[in-house]
């Protein structure tokens, strides 16, 4: 357990850490079983803390001791079964201790708990526009507890019912349908406390048995709409929708009630299970840690997605599998729920995989498997072959350990993987089994052999050795193709074709076992017209190293071999030479955006592992990328080219790469239609990487032609910003420049924006200043320090390869860092202290290797989250300079139109 700290900064508390143990859970659950919990808060907005007085009412195996969660301001009063405790003996910073428990007890607690600016427990946010109060809670893993008592654990499931005193004139909104407000004057009498003028109590009725991190409290004078659907049942399901005032004008209420109303009928459809819950509420909050969250019928979502300027597509397609995403989870998670973390997948795989499988079978977004293609199984390749890769099943033994696996293994591997198993078992004989399992489970919780059982017995397989092999061991495998040709009558024919598995070994990880693949290898050749077409499709299944496909020899030797073509199966693949030459260099020959964007991804993979320059992905993608049409793809590529500019060339070649690359963007701008997406993205692109006087002399033009259309796109509000901070980057605006836009959008995201803008001048004053920001500043708000650490990063790291100096009293940034890193893992909160140990990490370099081997191996007993995701900056930091290396000693030119 962490530290215990009372320290105090700028005002606000400085709250640590604290754990739980697979062991102390599993032990208070064989003690306890929770009957109902009934919360009354008292929410002003103002001040430090809210009061919370808590009945709670559990049976016990008699004269045990357990103990309660509760992250506290201060505790007044503990009442167990008519006895008051001493709050001396038994209040500790995390826990409540309860002894002499009877077979039926009653315990009542009266406590204040801290408004909280990190996103976790109960968030508070004061809008700049008008300085309204808004609230709203965020609880998973460990943080209700931060709200109010409880027995923090999933599987300890109860009835909750919450009492909620507010101003008048806000709106509350809970698990539960919102009441009617009343008059709160029995409720201060109640509570001995005096009345407050202008307030009203909603009375929540009790929910269905759930989980405590899916409870939810949302209030504030939050604006909404509403609507209606009749469930699979019958019953009617009140629909509704709620955001800040000030960007209520920009919300699309009508797509989003449509994309909602389209993954009711497909899920309701698909699981034979109407929607369990009462009512469903999405409320769009500020400064939200996450995309979303699902709280029963009260799902709260980051508020980015109300769109107050132009988003791209890709952006408005992630909305919608985040709205399904969320949804799914009304049955995997909510009605039917982990026992324990190890099973988090459970929720997480299942929503992912159900998400992108309704929105390409139930939305506009028909190719939302090229989108998962290319987005999600990206980020989990990357997570598998980073030292900290673990199981989709992963072994989670505290909180700890669950903090940070909320990863590409948990979410994308998980949901990759259940892909195949559809495919594997039969997709009826798959929701056949789904269905069998809500029956069973409905209201409880359950562990990976319950969802295995029923699966075998609906589909007739055993699922021992593919769990074992897919779920319960980490690690990916790599397949190649290998092939051999003879000449015949002038022709090239394929006499051998090989397809070979091998493990991608990671230093310190368990070796993979060879998994069975069934995968499809395609052959493309040009078909006459200037089109690299498919001409066979071989459908394959392996498990042994090598396997020969019999049936291409014999065949013309195709101009590509695309190995796992149509993206069957979860592995990194690799090409023989000439394919990949041929792939590259004529990728828009490609009619199909998957196979463009899968030859992508097999190029940057190669150019990640080390074995081809940055040059060639950078290239290829620039002379490809008006052949990719699809909007989350051209995301893709346009991010993973920042990063091969930024991180996998020598520094001293980047600012001639980021030139060449930038008058690429404007060529490109002048070919595309004005006005399309692609044109948006490639805009976005040149602002990116404007480098030299003439390139930021066009950023200030059309900063000048503010609101103005430039290639048909409208400079709107967050162009405006990405203008002002590519000027920033480059120290090439005025501070006062900076505060007129901040007039003209005094929103929070202006606010943010600015502080990005201002810590991403290039210079030791304006990073000095940032850095000292973000430590001293307690009462920063999480969203603010994530907009400061982003600044902070940007142009920190010199053409020579140094870092900016800084000022005093600060050591370089480097030392600041690894003396200090420690430390906010013991003041901070998990999100705060998770964004300054990955935003303020030191820029790539011999020297940070070094130094964080050296802080690795001085720190053994270092908190475990510090310790993965300093080993995977670490990873990620020798992977850069491997890249590096090979750019270096690239005979190729950064050049384009091969």
């Amino acid at each position: 357990m962490a530290r215990y700290t009372r320290t105090r900064s700028g005002g606000h508390l400085k709250v640590p850490q604290y754990n739980l143990t697979r062991e102390e859970a599993r032990r208070r659950s064989s003690l306890v079983d929770v009957s109902s919990y009934e919360n009354t808060l008292i929410l002003t907005g103002v001040g430090e803390s809210f009061r919370v007085r808590s009945r709670i009412r559990f049976t016990a195996t008699p004269e045990s001791t357990t103990f309660i969660d509760a992250i506290t301001a201060s505790v007044e009063r503990i009442r167990l079964n008519g006895l008051d405790l001493e709050t001396s003996e038994v209040v500790s910073p995390s826990r409540i201790t309860l002894p002499g428990l009877a077979a039926e007890n009653e315990l009542t607690i009266d406590a204040h708990f801290s408004y909280m600016n990190t996103g976790e427990g109960l968030h508070r946010f004061i809008d700049p526009i008008d300085d309204e109060v808004y609230l709203y809670s965020q609880f998973e893993v460990p943080d209700a507890r931060r709200v109010f008592p409880v027995f923090e654990q999933p599987d300890l499931k109860a009835p909750f019912s919450f009492t909620v005193v507010a101003p008048s004139r806000w709106t509350v909104v809970s698990n539960s349908p919102t009441p009617t407000p009343g008059d709160p004057s029995e409720v201060f009498t109640e509570l001995d406390e005096a009345p407050v003028d202008d307030t009203a109590v909603w009375q929540f009725a009790p929910t269905t048995p759930i989980s405590s991190y899916i409870t939810a409290i949302v209030a504030g004078p939050y604006r909404s709409v509403h609507s209606e659907l009749t469930s699979s049942d019958g019953s009617p399901v009140p629909l509704g929708l709620y955001c800040r005032d000030s960007l209520f004008e920009h919300l699309d209420a009508e797509n989003l009630f449509g994309i909602t109303r389209a993954g009711f009928e497909f899920y309701e459809r698909e699981f034979g299970v109407s929607y369990p819950f009462e009512k469903y509420d999405q409320l769009f909050v500020p400064e939200f840690n996450a995309g979303a969250m699902e709280n029963a019928g009260a799902v709260t979502i980051l508020e980015n997605y109300v769109f107050r300027s132009r988003p791209t597509e890709a952006l408005v397609e992630r909305r919608t599998v985040t709205v399904l995403h969320e949804l799914a989870h009304m049955w995997f998670g909510d009605l039917v729920t982990m026992k324990w973390w190890n099973d988090l997948w459970l929720n997480e795989s299942f929503a992912e995989f159900m998400s992108t499988l309704a929105t390409a079978e139930a939305t506009e977004y028909s190719d939302a498997w090229t989108t998962f293609a290319t987005i999600e199984k990206s980020w989990a390749y990357r997570q598998d072959q980073l030292p900290s890769t673990h199981p989709i099943v992963a072994s989670i033994e505290d909180l700890a350990d669950v903090e940070v696996n909320f990863d590409g293994i948990t979410y994308a591997k998980g949901a990759s993987v259940l892909k195949q198993l559809v495919a594997w078992v039969g997709r009826e004989e798959f929701f056949a089994g789904l269905r069998r399992y809500f029956d069973k489970h409905a209201w409880s919780n359950t562990e990976l052999p319950d969802l295995l059982s029923e699966l075998e017995a609906t589909s007739g397989r055993d699922l021992a050795s593919w769990s074992k092999l897919w779920l319960e061991e980490s690690g990916v495998n790599l397949i190649e193709a290998e092939v051999d040709t003879e000449t015949d009558n002038d022709a090239e024919v394929v006499t051998e074709l090989r397809v070979t598995q091998r493990p991608w070994i990671i230093e310190g990880q368990p070796v993979p076992s060879l998994r069975p693949h069934r995968l499809s290898i395609g052959f493309y050749s040009d078909n006459g017209q200037g089109r690299l077409v498919r001409t066979h499709s071989f459908p394959l299944d392996i498990d042994a190293e090598s396997t020969t496909l019999d049936e291409a020899r014999g065949l013309p030797k195709p101009d590509v071999i695309i190995v796992n073509d149509e993206d069957l199966t979860y592995a990194k693949v690799r090409f023989d030479h000439e394919s990949m030459d041929v792939a590259a260099a004529r990728l828009g020959d490609f009619d199909d955006s998957l196979t463009q964007l899968l030859i992508l991804g097999t190029l940057w993979d190669a150019v990640r592992d080390g074995q081809r320059p940055a040059q060639d992905y950078i290239a290829t993608v620039l002379d490809n990328c008006a052949a990719v049409t699809h909007s989350s793809g051209l995301l893709t590529q346009m991010r993973q080219l920042e990063t091969a500019v930024g991180s996998y060339l020598p520094p001293e070649s980047r600012a001639e790469a980021h030139t060449a690359v930038a008058d690429r963007f404007a060529e490109l701008l002048g070919s595309v239609p004005g006005g399309t997406d692609q044109a948006f993205q490639f805009l976005r692109g040149f602002i990116k990487h404007a480098t030299t006087q003439e390139q930021l002399g066009q950023l200030q033009s059309w900063l000048d032609a503010s609101g103005d259309l430039v290639h048909g796109i409208t400079i709107d509000t967050d162009l405006t910003w990405e203008l002002i901070i590519a000027l920033a980057a480059h120290d090439a605006i005025d501070d006062s420049a900076i505060t007129a836009m901040t007039k003209t959008d005094p929103s929070a995201t202006g606010a943010r924006q600015a502080a990005t803008a201002r810590s991403a001048r290039p210079t030791s004053a304006a990073k000095s200043e940032a850095f000292t920001r973000i430590l001293d500043e307690a009462e920063l708000p999480n969203s603010e320090l994530a907009a400061l650490a982003l600044g902070f990063a940007s142009g920190l790291q010199t053409e020579t390869g140094e870092i900016l100096t800084s000022q005093a009293p600060l050591c370089d940034f480097s030392t600041e860092f690894f003396q200090r890193v420690s430390g906010w893992w013991e003041t901070r909160t998990l999100e705060m202290a998770q964004t300054m140990t990955l935003r303020l990490f030191p820029p790539v370099s011999e020297h940070t290797v070094k130094a964080t081997e050296g802080w690795l191996a001085d720190h053994p007993a270092a908190p475990k989250g510090l310790v993965r995701l300093m080993r995977e900056n670490l990873a990620d930091a020798q992977r850069a300079l491997n890249a590096q290396e090979v750019s270096s000693t690239s005979k190729g030119a950064l050049t384009f139109g091969r």
